[in-house]
Parts: C-alpha cells; structure tokens; sequence
C-alpha cells in the first residue's frame, strides 16, 4: 500500500511547481565555472538531456553573478542560484532574472541582509531555499547540541525561515542535509511534522559509486516511500549527469527509492490509495 504523500503548500521555480501534490522534480547542480557562460550551458543541455528539472549553480565570485544574466535567459530549464556568503550575490541575481535562491543559514550571518533578499525574492516572485546543512551549521547550535543533530538542522532551517516569514515571504522550500542517512532520515521527519514547506531531499557528499548511490538510495528512499519529499537532488563524486540519472530512479541503483519515486510522479496528493 502506497503512503499518502505529504501535504504542502505549493511554489513555483519557474514553470516547475514544488510541492502542493506536484509530481517530484529532479533537480542537479553544475560543476563548471559558471563564469564560463559557454561551458555552463552546456552542462546544462547535457542535465536536461539526463532528465533534469531544476539546475542549480553555484555563485562564489562577483564574475559569477555577472553570467547569470545570459545563463537564466538561455536555459532550457529554471536556475537556481546558490548563494553562500556574499548577500550582494543574491541581489544580482535577482537583477539577473533567476528563477530560485538557495541561501545557507549558517553563511549569511546578518539578518537585515537575508531579510532585503527576501523583499527583493519576494517583488520578483522567486522561491528561496533554506538550504541547512551539517557541515556548515552555526556555531551557537553546534555549541548546544554538541553535534549536527536532527535537532540542530531543524532548529537552524526554521530560525530561518521564521526571518524571511517576519518580511512576508513563504515562497520557501527547505532542505536539511547530512552525510549520514540516517541522520538526514531523521531530520526531515522532524521538519515534516514542524511546517507545510515543500521539503528538498538530499545526502550531502554521499561519495562515488556505488556507495553514494547506496547512501542516497536509502535516504532519499526512505523518505520518499513514507510520502515525505517534493524535489531531490542526488549528491555523488561523479559527473552531474549521472547524478541526475541516478535521481530518475535506476532500479539497479535505487531499489524502495524507485517504487516510491514512480509511485509519487504519478499519484497526486489526496488520491486514493493503491491495494
């Protein structure tokens, strides 16, 4: 018998909807220079070839944000730019037209700044994401919890979202990663039953093959089988477009993760359940 997935609210990453009985996207991240606007494209037509949904890029450098412009118009597929220290980063992005943020809690530590990148998300109709993870958690929650415990990332991911709420802003999915599934189990299981976000599933740095496939198999798996789940991203030490094939549910690679993946797809949230 099939779970019933989840109930939440509903955004948009462009023309791809999150959440809100959604079907499940897949989402991969590029790893060329995304200054290097030529090679980003491609990498990107190659995802999209794989299967892929969402593209996230990262944006370290001031060169980066610059390309951002001409990658957002030119992609087959919405952009997510991942922004981790510099909140002048987010901006230009916005500016550039990019269909979704994705900040970390434990980078930009000035408030005021994450609340101006929520007024400006928020005048443009982009989506952030909270995007908590074990590696990167504040110190003062490292120094209660002694750990990244579930408690910890959950803590972290709704400190946040409660700043962006406090500008009016719920275009916001979350995701609370950990390198140890088990650990990330728990963690979206707590998230699930403390918000109606739409939840981004992932296992940070699960490695190579096979073993990160295996890792994120069981988490991801895991979750989606019990109906919590709206977008994923595998994680491996491999090209991006075999992330994004092991994503779509390989049976070789995914096993539960597979049936739970098909099954959520097609089944729309309040559908009756299978026998």
């Amino acid at each position: 018998m099939s779970p019933e997935r989840r109930r939440t609210r509903q955004l948009h990453v462009g023309r791809v909807a999150v959440g809100g009985g959604a079907p499940i996207s897949i989402q991969s991240m590029t790893t060329t220079k995304t200054a290097d606007i030529n090679a980003t494209l491609q990498q990107i037509a190659s995802l999209v070839a794989a299967g892929v949904d969402i593209v996230r890029v990262a944006v370290p450098h001031w060169e980066d944000a610059e390309a951002l412009a001409a990658i957002a118009a030119k992609s087959t597929v919405p952009v997510v730019a991942d922004i981790h220290f510099q909140w002048k980063y987010a901006i230009a992005a916005l500016e550039a037209g990019i269909q979704g943020l994705r900040i970390n809690p434990g980078n930009i530590k000035y408030q005021d700044k994450v609340r101006l990148i929520a007024r400006e998300a928020k005048a443009r109709g982009v989506p952030i994401r909270i995007g908590v993870n074990a590696g990167s958690l504040e110190k003062d929650l490292l120094e209660r919890y002694g750990n990244p415990t579930p408690e910890a990332l959950v803590e972290s991911a709704l400190n946040e979202a409660r700043i962006l709420e406090d500008e009016d802003f719920t275009d916001i999915k979350i995701s609370v990663k950990h390198s140890n599934p088990a650990v990330m189990i728990e963690s979206y299981r707590q998230l699930a039953e403390k918000c109606d976000y739409p939840l981004h599933l992932g296992v940070t740095e699960a490695g190579p093959m096979p073993m990160g496939g295996v890792k994120s198999a069981v988490g991801i798996g895991a979750l989606l089988a019990e109906g919590i789940g709206d977008t994923i991203r595998v994680s491996l030490t491999t090209t991006p477009s075999r992330r994004s094939r092991s994503a779509r549910g390989s049976s070789s690679h995914w096993g539960s993760a597979s049936a739970a993946w098909t099954w959520s797809r097609a089944r729309p949230v309040g559908a009756p359940r299978s026998t």
